[in-house]
């Protein structure tokens, strides 16, 4: 393999490593949610969290470490919602990526 060839792969393993990390800001930026006074990171553990709560409200801490009462099922609606919609999108960019590699 020549040298021009070894650049040129290089390159292309930058710029596809650069397209994920762009990919990973832009995707987990709109998981966070503003939801009954406080900021939330729709992630699986809360969610998860959430769902096998027997209680109606609670305190939990958001994402900048605030004690905030929450209504339990309001809070997972939202957040199962968030998350669903967030990864649905960034799998069919993550998809188109891989594609043009």
């Amino acid at each position: 393999m020549d040298t021009k060839q070894l650049i040129t792969d290089a390159k292309a393993r930058f710029k596809h490593n650069s397209a994920k990390a762009y990919l990973k800001d832009k995707y987990e930026s709109k998981l966070i949610v503003a939801d009954q006074g406080g900021l939330w990171k729709a992630t699986p553990e809360l969610i998860a969290f959430l769902s096998i709560s027997d209680r109606t409200n609670t305190v939990l801490l958001d994402t900048y470490q605030n004690p905030v009462q929450v209504e339990i099922r309001k809070l997972e609606v939202k957040l199962r919602e968030t998350y669903n919609t967030v990864m649905e999108q960034w799998h069919t960019e993550w998809k188109e990526l891989e594609k043009n590699r």
